[in-house]
């Protein structure tokens, strides 16, 4: 039994009430025999008392309503706790009771089987449906080679994504061009796929599954002793060992992300950028960073703050000292709006620290034996585990294995599992929570924070990793036009995927600066300033910055990976965001602008075009307006020498408030 799921219904009807579905709960397994692979799904008793059967009443709106059946209106609210478990019960438990003899639709045929049971391999399979969005529960039809519809299958305690996710280890599913609610079974693309598979030996094998599945355990911390090993594992069955080639390392990196196209600027429907003079890179100054007392002056008497474009700007040219970010971090955030008084924001706080411990609570009642049936939530629990421990503990915070930090992030993570259940707990969301967390130190408001931070990264976590894939293809473009030759030169290398850039994009470079410095790009990333998509901008940065030594020295694929693996904790943070900044301006004074970079970027596209003629004073009207958003900071500006505001260094041990 590869799978196995509990309190999956199937609706028939009632026979009381034409507008109501008697519900039959069942158990829904997959079983893999042999030669085999078969879908199972059977009652969880043969013979049921329909009087016991709770009813779903249906309107137009596909909202559903639970109600008892006419024979069973008694109160069962009585003998109920009055706590929060109670309170925050998702789903009535619905016992079942037999019956010798039952005059209910869930009869049985003689070989005392329900008449609803069914089985089928999954050979027969020609194509699921799915639910409609924002419905009550997921729910799938299967249907069968020989156009025979299954009952449909409602998943009452909980979504029918495992499933699916089970069945594509056995057969190719894609959505159907007609309707995507469809998926579609493809055999022969299976076949297709299990012939790439046996060209590589079973070591090969695993290491590619391994990379498809969790990409983020691939390139985190050993990413340097992956590069040799990728090729040590991909080499020829032959005496002589030789390895296989560089292109052919390419493409096995290639299908951990499918469905990942980049540089077919010559493919219909890509636009072709051509070489590009941006000009030279202007000069930039960062100043120092905002204190508590610039901070103070621009709020006023009932605490909302008087000129937030001059507080993100100035946040943005010098970051923040540390005794201010436990405040400006919810507003950056955006936890706090920014124009709420004090007294509205701690109403807000009341009410979210109620919320949440309402959550922490369904996690904290679930009982060892509940959580044994519960394969998300023990997975979910099981990665939150193994990502805490290995938290970087060079940070005081973090320090030592009891470290009351280190509890709470681990019930922060738990309790974002009840917030988010559909996303869960994805490996290297720890690694976003930890310096909010640290910066914070108070459980209720770093929760909060952590949730703001994951809206905008969620669909790095995301299953189909769409996020990354767009990601990666707007860095594409970004590098290209900032510097054509760099870009031919690694696909030369078979690199110009840019997946040495994986690890920065997904945790947004937590893992290439110090502790401290990633405070500061963060902060300054929070501002959403210059432009959209800043982070490509540094990412562009780092690659400019190492670009020389990458060509000069004539680096293939193996060493274009280890070389930027090795640049973590390496570094300058403020000489990065100082070219960073410079890019964009060379970016967005550019007249000549792509249209695929002006969307990047959120420039105007009625003003900046491939091909826009217009003349030179509209032009730089338009792009002066943009870049004098972020420039015209008030206060005097100093070059950045590296140097930290005397308040940045924190204390080796600090306050931490468990909420």
């Amino acid at each position: 039994v590869v799978y196995e799921q509990e309190g999956v219904f199937i609706h028939s009807s009632c026979r009381k009430n034409d507008d109501q579905d008697s519900l039959i709960s069942g158990v829904l397994r997959v079983i893999e025999k042999e030669n085999e692979v078969i879908v199972d799904w059977r009652p969880l008793d043969d013979t049921l008392d329909t009087s016991n059967i709770l009813c779903a009443g249906k309107d137009s709106s596909s909202v559903v309503e639970w109600t008892q059946t006419p024979k069973e209106k008694c109160s069962r609210g009585a003998d109920r706790p009055s706590s929060y478990e109670a309170e925050w019960d998702m789903v009535t438990t619905v016992s079942f009771k037999k019956k010798p003899h039952s005059n209910g639709d869930a009869t049985t045929h003689a070989n005392g089987e329900s008449k609803w049971s069914f089985l089928f391999s999954l050979t027969d399979l020609k194509s699921i449906k799915q639910n409609k969005e924002g419905m009550a529960w997921s729910y799938l039809v299967f249907c069968l080679k020989d156009d025979v519809k299954l009952p449909a299958l409602h998943f009452h305690h909980g979504d029918s994504k495992l499933l699916i996710k089970c069945l594509e280890k056995h057969v190719v599913l894609s959505e159907s061009p007609q309707d995507k609610r469809i998926l579609l079974v493809n055999s022969q693309n299976k076949s297709l796929s299990q012939s790439f598979e046996n060209l590589f030996d079973e070591p090969s094998y695993g290491l590619l599954q391994k990379l498809k599945k969790d990409p983020y355990t691939v390139t985190m911390g050993r990413f340097s002793k992956v590069t040799n090993y990728i090729f040590d594992s991909f080499r020829l069955s032959d005496p002589s060992s030789q390895r296989r080639p560089p292109s052919e390392m390419a493409d096995f990196l290639n299908d951990a992300i499918p469905e990942l196209k980049i540089n077919q600027q010559e493919e219909p429907g890509f636009e072709v950028i051509t070489r590009i003079d941006l000009g030279k890179q202007p000069d930039v100054s960062r100043r120092e960073p905002v204190l508590a007392e610039e901070w103070a002056k621009n709020m006023d008497s009932e605490g909302r703050i008087l000129n937030v474009d001059y507080i993100k700007r100035s946040i943005f040219k010098g970051g923040l000292c540390h005794t201010l970010r436990k405040e400006a971090w919810k507003f950056l955030l955006g936890y706090f709006p920014w124009n709420s008084t004090k007294e509205e924001r701690a109403s807000l706080q009341k009410r979210k620290t109620d919320e949440y411990f309402r959550m922490k609570l369904q996690w904290k009642s679930v009982s060892e034996e509940q959580e044994k049936r519960n394969s998300r939530l023990r997975d979910y629990r099981s990665l939150i585990e193994k990502d805490v421990n290995r938290t970087d503990r060079t940070n005081k915070f973090y320090e030592g294995e009891d470290n009351p930090g280190l509890i709470l992030l681990h019930d922060i993570l738990m309790t974002y599992c009840m917030y988010d259940f559909d996303l869960g707990y994805v490996q290297g969301m720890s690694d976003l929570l930890s310096p909010v967390l640290y910066v914070m130190e108070n459980e209720v408001d770093a929760f909060w924070c952590f949730v703001s931070y994951m809206e905008q990264m969620h669909q790095n976590f995301e299953e189909q990793m769409q996020g990354m894939k767009t990601q990666l293809i707007q860095l594409s473009t970004l590098l290209r036009l900032l510097d054509s030759g760099f870009c031919s030169y690694l696909e030369s290398q078979d690199s110009g995927y840019l997946y040495f850039c994986f690890r920065w994009l997904l945790i947004r470079f937590k893992r290439e600066f110090s502790f401290q410095d990633i405070l500061r790009l963060w902060e300054v990333m929070w501002t959403e300033l210059p432009c959209q998509n800043f982070h490509l901008l540094l990412c562009c940065a780092i690659l400019e910055s190492e670009k020389q030594q990458i060509m000069d020295k004539h680096y293939g694929f193996n060493e274009i990976l280890k070389h930027i693996n090795e640049l973590s904790m390496k570094i300058d943070v403020e000489n990065i965001l100082r070219k960073a900044e410079a890019i964009s301006i060379q970016m967005m004074n550019c007249k000549e602008l792509p249209q695929a970079v002006s969307e990047i970027l959120g420039i105007e596209s009625s003003s900046v075009t491939p091909d826009s003629d217009t003349g030179e004073d509209e032009s730089g009207a338009v792009l002066s307006c943009l870049t004098s958003s972020y420039q015209s900071v008030s206060t005097p500006v100093t070059a950045a020498n590296g140097t930290r505001d005397s308040t940045e260094q924190m204390s080796e041990t600090q306050s931490l408030t468990p909420a």
